[in-house]
This record gives C-alpha cells, structure tokens and sequence, in this order.
C-alpha cells in the first residue's frame, strides 16, 4: 500500500511539473504577442479616427436643403374650451392641424407617391407641456422648415 501511494504522489508532482511546463512557455509567447497586439490597437485606432471622420462628412451631406421656413403665431386658445385634463394633448393636435393646414403636408400633388410629414421638435413639446396637461399656452411662435422631401419639422422660434 506503501507504495501505491507513493507512486500516486509521484504521478502527482509529474504532473504538477507538466502543468508548470505547460504555462511557461504559453507566457513567453504571450511576452512575443505583446508587440503585436500594440501595433494591432494603434491599427484600430486609426480606423476609429477615420470612421468618425467618415460620419462627420456623411452628416455634412445629410443635412435636409430648406425649401421653405415660415415663422408662425399658432393660437392655442381653443384647447382651453376642452375639460383641464385633456387641453396640452389638443393644443397640440392644433398645432399639428395648423402646421399642415398652412404649410400644405399631406397635400398630394401630380407625381408625388408619398405624401410629407410632420415633425414637432422636442423643445416645442416641452413648450407647451411647461405648466402641465391644464394649462397650455394661449399661444405659440414657431417657425416651420420644409426640406426637399416634403418632411415640415416645427422649431421654436428664436428669441423663445
């Protein structure tokens, strides 16, 4: 018995010995791959910077061509007529209705399969949701930017 366990033992500092064997010459190749690895970050950054340069030029052609910009005074004092908790949500259902109505979105003309939309921006939004759903304001400047495709995005106007 003796010796069946001193020949486990054995067998068990052999084989710690290959593990040890096993790791060292994975670190010295890991020690060569460094260099390598270096170049391969300094690559990629490269390709980061020129894709970001990329996108930078892509957002410069993106940029919607106005074709017509009118500034309005929109009255929202009809949304007042309706009970206090549904008057911000019909303030802008009117604003929406006066925006097509004026600058003609969702007119089909010869030609055109699809019809513009409408965009409200955020900060018109938040314009007239600032005193909560029961008391929009009576009314609203903003001004209205048609591009090319017939998209009309409301801003606020300047100087609001």
């Amino acid at each position: 018995m003796k010796k069946a366990e001193e020949a486990k033992k054995t067998e068990e500092v052999t084989e710690v010995e290959e593990h040890e064997e096993e790791k060292a010459p994975a670190e010295e190749s890991e020690a060569v791959e460094e260099p390598e690895e270096i170049e391969e970050i300094a690559e990629e950054e490269e390709t980061i910077e020129e894709v970001e340069e990329e996108a930078k030029e892509e957002a410069e052609e993106k940029k919607p061509e106005i074709v017509d910009e009118r500034i309005f005074t929109i009255p929202l004092s009809r949304a007042w007529i309706t009970p206090r908790r549904k008057r911000a949500p019909r303030a802008v259902r009117i604003l929406r209705s006066f925006v097509e109505r004026h600058m003609k979105v969702g007119a089909r003309t010869e030609g055109e399969e699809e019809a513009g939309r409408l965009v409200i921006s955020n900060e018109v939004n938040q314009k007239i949701w600032s005193r909560g759903i029961q008391k929009p304001p009576r009314s609203i400047r903003v001004r209205a930017a048609k591009d090319v495709e017939g998209t009309v995005t409301v801003y606020l106007a300047e100087g609001d």
